[in-house]
């Protein structure tokens, strides 16, 4: 299983379940892997062979614009089942986090791993 990687990227979500969080969109920060064999790009040098993380960026932007969760573990789920099954990747591991939502927490967030490694 070869894995490629998007990290950090800060994206606006609408998400949160506080009368605040639901009155404006919020900065997170999310980072996946997304677990998929990539041989034939590697011998092809063809994008086409491989899962395309601008492709990935741009869809998550989108979505993220249109769609409203309470909580990260919604955001999560729906962010790993995406993967899996529009972009075809067998394994992903989605990170997302919130930064300055409690007093003296620099950062809160849920971590998910969905499919096989296999």
């Amino acid at each position: 299983m070869d894995i490629i990687f998007i990290e950090d990227l800060r994206l606006s979500a609408h998400i949160g379940i506080y009368p605040r969080e639901k009155a404006m969109a919020q900065t997170i920060e999310l980072s996946l892997q997304i677990g998929a064999s990539t041989a034939s790009a590697g011998a092809s040098d063809d994008i086409g062979d491989t899962i395309d993380y601008a492709k990935v960026v741009e869809r998550l932007r989108r979505e993220l614009a249109e769609r409203r969760f309470n909580l990260l573990e919604k955001l999560a789920e729906y962010i790993a089942s995406l993967l899996r099954d529009d972009f075809g990747a067998a394994w992903v591991r989605v990170s997302i986090a919130k930064q300055g939502v409690m007093r003296g927490v620099r950062r809160v967030g849920v971590v998910i791993e969905r499919g096989s490694r296999d």
